[in-house]
């Protein structure tokens, strides 16, 4: 079984991103990481080529400044860089999305007990999203639990919008379980430096229109913050360490909003009958028969 890895990057440095340790995360699994790397302000490639990796291999991609409509140019690069994939698992992962090693095994596993099955066209993976810091983490439901990462390539799968998924044919992928999670960084970085990821990732959806938002970021002690308790990724362990800002996720009363107490009433629901309601699923399970 041969396993293709892919992923997209421009203005890496800049952005903040752990795209590094993103990339080596998964390159045990890989014959093969093919990276779309756009004209950037900062030394990306460089940074990448300094992997010195046989298994990588880049190619530039022109990601057009004016296409600034619904980060619709996301799903365009990462296509660029699916289609120059040359085997049949293909593994996707964002540059600020990292697998733990513990899970490589069972990764494997999954993508060699669905190689067979033609109704399998992706693995779903779980998601573990940090917040402000590398200790918090976001739960509630207006962060997505679960997301395609792995796809068949043969089975003609695109990423879709935004690039946070996929589709086949304009429908929702049909997926089994990968075994595997996804531990999601996009949201913890210096909060100056997270005010200029936002400005210049929010470019792609609203153009420059609202860069003064981003000025004097900071974090939010936003409903659904926990304390994380597992272990990161043995590929993040210099930069959790190197932490050099504080979050207090603690809310206060002042804080919460009547839509605090909706995402309150929908996790009382959810913990009592093991249900979450109208969560979004881009994905058809194997063998469920929900019309979702």
């Amino acid at each position: 079984m041969k396993v293709s890895g892919f992923t997209v990057i421009r203005n890496g440095i800049l952005m903040g991103y752990p795209v590094l340790q993103s990339i080596k995360s998964i390159l045990p699994l890989v014959d093969e990481f093919v990276i779309g790397i756009g004209q950037s302000d900062d030394q990306t490639k460089e940074m990448i080529l300094g992997l010195n990796d046989p298994k990588i291999r880049v190619f530039d991609s022109y990601w057009d400044t004016q296409k600034t409509k619904g980060g619709l140019i996301l799903s365009e690069k990462t296509n660029e860089a699916l289609d120059r994939c040359n085997h049949d698992w293909c593994f996707y992962i964002q540059a600020d999305e990292v697998v733990h090693e513990a899970d490589l095994p069972a990764i494997w596993k999954a993508m060699e007990t669905h190689e067979k099955d033609p109704r399998v066209q992706g693995l779903l993976f779980k998601y573990i999203h940090f917040y402000g810091s590398y200790e918090t983490i976001a739960t509630n439901r207006k962060w997505y639990r679960n997301e395609v990462r792995i796809v068949r390539k043969s089975t003609g799968i695109r990423s879709f919008n935004d690039a946070q998924g996929f589709r086949v044919g304009g429908e929702k992928p049909t997926v089994a379980a990968a075994g595997g999670r996804i531990f999601h960084y996009g949201w913890v970085k210096p909060p100056k430096v997270m005010g200029q990821k936002s400005k210049l990732l929010n470019r792609w959806w609203h153009g420059n229109k609202r860069d003064n938002e981003f000025d004097d970021f900071q974090y939010d002690r936003q409903y659904g913050l926990r304390k994380f308790e597992g272990s990161h990724p043995a590929v993040m362990r210099e930069l959790v360490e190197a932490q050099d800002w504080k979050f207090d996720f603690k809310r206060r009363l002042g804080d919460w909003t009547f839509k605090d107490l909706n995402l309150l009433a929908s996790d009382v629901f959810e913990k009592t009958f093991k249900h979450r309601i109208g969560e979004y699923r881009p994905y058809r399970l194997v063998n469920d028969r929900r019309a979702d």
